[in-house]
């Protein structure tokens, strides 16, 4: 297309006896922002800042002056002063929810003695607009796709290719909206004495507030199979200016450099992902008091308030309608603290409970079926519970509950079928939720080698679908954790129907899925757990019990913790171990005891009236709630 274009055109202008046409550009992409922005070793503008978000890096614009990036038309279309009439625009840009109809510009080309706006890229809330002076002086052609909802908070890259008549829009490599214009973008656009804005129309007015990382013109082409497909179509690139690119600042680094800022994310003690994406970023660890940066493998402690356990002392007794195997503490913000009790009888069910003047007091009840976890965590805003009931009723269903805010409760949002759930984890990856359940065993054969499941959340149904399911054997607690770039799943087997001597299994996300990592010996697994000290991982499972048909079961086993080898990338046998508490040696020693009966769980919380541990009994209705002194 564009060689016939090119020949026609050449024909045209040599039977007319215009000036034989050359080329506009060399039809390589050309990176407008980068062509923006100082030349190395310039000091950088004090209105143009850079900003980490979510793991990526863009420049932002402040302050009153709006003409800080912009350079001469000419600087580009050298040899001509005509913009290509077949191109792809890539724009990489990330912008917050846009207030009704305002309108911000992406970049602009104006002619400087009249202010005529030639071409502009304008976003609005649900919109994308493509201006250009297509129809002649003081005409101007608009192209309006709908309801494109970019102004989401997130990164987006978005490719404009004009050919002709049509104009087709590709945003993070998904399906193309075409339209169809008036006529077709002009071959003789004058772009003589105008000048390229980046972000801005020239004026304050329409500047962009967001985050822009990417803005590429390619001459004569559709960009889109340059850029897709992609592992992450949201930040594809075809060029990002080196300064967005170079890692992290560091200390020694000297020369002007663009003032900075990076995302900070504050959790209750569960760490963000920090691989090479998040290099740099700030986490605030609000349980532990701490500020840590991202270093591109694991966290390192820049300010952390260090306390010391003394003692620990009864707190509260907290009477559950029958034993419980499980409590969940969690938070929802603007509401307070929280605890579920997943409780063995049907009647009344489980209890959530709230922290009211320094204690947990019954909140609402959920009826459920011999429950044996509860599971918090969040899509997006919402809030909500999953329950493993492990009642073997035909079917077995267990039940994801979502926080009602009008409400103030827990209402039934999704039932999904499990056969002897005893456990549910939540997880994230590259903004997609997930939730996998530990099924034990099929009631109607006590068959416990089935397939336990994996869910991810289908934004449009608004409903967790079936996304992979993994064999396992007895499944009984599953455990998701990250290692720089990589997502793992972690399986507790138990019992395979014959004996607790049985492999559990570390699997990997690789392609869209996960995939067999390394298989460990385990007797009667029924935890994992993950932690990190001083930028080692670890990996501890909790062994349960040895029985098989060949011998007298056993119920004094080691546990083991392995650690990751980075040379062998595996995980390596560390220690076994009878307790939990790290001590700063080369192991773990004990550290305290408590008095327990029939403890199933612990779970260990932070707030503003101190530190407490609260633990589940399995064999009676109390449970207990310490307070952890410190000093």
């Amino acid at each position: 297309m564009l060689a016939r274009r090119s020949l026609l055109l050449t024909w045209v202008m040599l039977t007319t006896g215009v000036q034989s046409w050359r080329p506009c550009t060399d039809l390589l992409p050309v990176d407008l922002l980068a062509r923006a922005l100082p030349h190395p070793g310039q000091v950088p503008p004090p209105q143009l800042q850079m900003v980490q978000s979510k793991g990526s890096r863009g420049l932002r614009l402040v302050g009153t002056v709006a003409t800080t990036l912009t350079f001469p038309a000419s600087q580009i279309f050298s040899n001509c002063e005509y913009f290509p009439a077949e191109f792809s625009l890539v724009v990489t840009f990330k912008i917050q929810r846009l207030k009704p109809k305002r309108n911000e510009y992406i970049f602009s080309l104006v002619e400087e003695a009249s202010d005529s706006l030639l071409l502009g890229l304008r976003v609005s809330g649900n919109r994308l607009y493509f201006l250009s002076a297509a129809l002649g002086v003081g005409r101007r052609s608009r192209l309006s796709f709908k309801d494109v909802g970019l102004d989401d908070n997130r990164w987006h890259t978005v490719v404009l290719a004009v050919t002709g008549l049509y104009a087709t829009l590709t945003i993070d490599c998904g399906l193309s909206l075409e339209l169809k214009q008036v006529q077709s973008f002009p071959s003789t656009l004058s772009t003589k004495g105008s000048s390229f804005f980046i972000g801005s129309r020239r004026s304050l007015r329409g500047r962009f507030t967001g985050l822009l990382r990417q803005l590429v013109l390619l001459p004569g082409s559709d960009a889109t199979p340059r850029l897709c497909p992609t592992s992450d179509p949201s930040l594809a690139e075809l060029s990002i200016p080196q300064v967005l690119k170079s890692p992290a600042l560091q200390p020694e680094q000297r020369g002007p450099v663009y003032p900075y800022e990076a995302e900070a994310r504050v959790t209750l003690g569960d760490p963000p992902p920090c691989a090479g994406a998040e290099e740099g970023q700030l986490w605030f660890n609000a349980q532990r008091k701490g500020l840590f940066i991202c270093e591109g493998l694991s966290w390192r402690t820049l300010l952390q308030h260090q306390q010391r356990l003394d003692y620990v002392e009864d707190h509260q007794d907290l009477y559950t309608s029958s034993e419980t195997f499980d409590v969940e503490v969690f938070s929802i913000p603007s509401e307070g603290l929280f605890l579920a009790a997943a409780n063995r009888d049907s009647r009344p069910g489980s209890g959530i409970y709230k922290w009211r003047n320094g204690s947990f007091q019954l909140y609402q009840n959920i009826s459920t079926q011999e429950a044996r976890a509860w599971k918090h965590f969040t899509v997006g805003e919402q809030f909500f519970l999953v329950v493993a009931n492990s009642g073997e009723a035909e079917p077995e269903l267990s039940v994801i509950y979502r926080w009602n805010q009008r409400r103030r409760r827990f209402l039934r949002h999704q039932t999904l079928e499990t056969h002897a759930a005893l456990d549910w984890e939540a997880f994230h990856i590259h903004d997609h939720s997930f939730l996998v359940v530990a099924n034990h065993r099929r009631a109607r054969d006590s068959n416990h080698n089935i397939q336990s499941v994996i869910y991810r959340w289908d934004a449009a149904t608004k409903m967790f679908e079936v996304n992979q399911t993994l064999s396992t054997s007895g499944a009984y607690d599953w455990e998701f954790f990250s290692v720089g770039p990589y997502h793992f799943l972690v399986v507790a087997n138990t019992f395979d129907g014959q004996t607790t001597s049985v492999s559990s299994t570390v699997y990997i996300w690789l392609d869209g899925c996960f995939q067999t990592f390394q298989s460990i010996p385990t007797v009667g697994a029924t935890d994992w757990e993950t932690f990190q000290i001083d930028g080692r991982f670890f990996l501890a499972v909790a062994n349960s019990q040895k029985v098989s048909n060949r011998g007298p079961n056993l119920y004094s086993l080691n546990s083991t913790v392995y650690e990751l080898n980075r040379l062998t990338e595996t995980f390596i046998r560390f220690q076994d171990i009878v307790t939990h508490r790290w001590q700063g040696y080369e192991g773990f020693v004990p550290v305290h005891s408590l008095p327990t009966f029939g403890c199933r769980d612990w779970e260990y919380f932070s707030i503003d009236g101190g530190s407490f541990l609260v633990y589940s009994s399995a064999t009676s209705r109390l449970s207990k709630v310490f307070k952890l002194k410190t000093y």
